[in-house]
């Protein structure tokens, strides 16, 4: 477990905007983020992203249209999320998310190098069977 940074500000707010999925976190510094899902989704600190070790994160593609459903605190140093596609492995403490976003530019551009690299997309791609109107 990450132990915590404890010169990190503590969150103030906390605030999801279903329609642009943005998540807005307002720390006690005055600095105020505005996290997209998607980059949260693909930055997700679970293993099942990051992997278990350097050089092992599993690049996320498909995620533009990914949103957040709920959000559960965890403790009182994180937020748990859960994102559209199911995907809910992930804690996101505070120092994390204000890491996050005071580093948010730069790990987007990397992000989109890493997807341009590998020849995936951000678009999610025709979705599997279960979006198909059923036939009776």
């Amino acid at each position: 477990m990450a132990r915590m940074d404890t010169n990190t500000p503590q969150p103030t707010e906390i605030k999801l905007h279903q329609q642009s999925r943005v998540l807005e976190i307002s720390f006690a510094d005055g600095k105020t983020f505005e996290l997209p899902c998607e980059f949260l989704r693909v930055y997700s600190p679970s293993a099942e992203v990051r992997g278990h070790g350097p050089g092992q994160e599993v690049l996320q593609a498909g995620k533009k249209n990914v949103g957040i459903t709920h959000i559960e605190p965890a403790g009182s140093y994180a937020i748990q999320l859960t994102f559209s596609d199911g995907h809910a492995t992930g804690i996101y403490s505070w120092d994390l998310l204000y890491d996050y976003g005071l580093h948010q530019e730069k790990m987007w551009q990397h992000y989109l190098k890493r997807l341009e690299e590998a020849g995936a997309s951000r678009e999610p791609g025709p979705a599997p069977f279960e979006q198909r109107p059923k036939s009776k």
